[in-house]
């Protein structure tokens, strides 16, 4: 049995989620929680484009000589890749400051463990 694309990215979406998660909660290295922080933004954005997925569907440039309604019928759907570009940028400055932060934090403690920078 063949898995439909659209579900294929739905299922993938939600393990990097549960993966990123399980990164941030269980794992006491700094380095590894941002990346699981970046896995959960990774699924939420494969998501969002799972979301806007349309089988079939052609790219939202309207060029001359379509139909108008023929064109609303068969283009996708352009806000949620708007959405993921947008998400791309932001988690990408953000995941810059973490690890900055992640660096100031290892020059004062000497080490990358979330336990031993917390003093537990």
């Amino acid at each position: 049995m063949i898995m439909d694309v659209q579900l294929g990215s739905l299922f993938t979406a939600v393990a990097l989620i549960v993966i990123g998660i399980f990164a941030a909660v269980y794992l006491d290295n700094l380095i590894k929680k941002v990346i699981g922080l970046a896995f959960i933004g990774d699924g939420a954005n494969m998501f969002l484009v799972a979301m806007g997925y349309k089988p079939g569907g052609i790219v939202y440039i309207y060029l001359p000589g379509m139909a108008a309604d023929w064109f609303a019928q068969n283009a996708a759907y352009p806000l949620p890749f708007a959405m993921v570009l947008t998400s791309i940028v932001i988690g990408a400055s953000t995941m810059a400051v973490m690890l900055g932060i992640i660096i100031v934090l290892y020059k004062k403690h000497g080490s990358l463990r979330a336990s031993k920078v917390l003093g537990e």
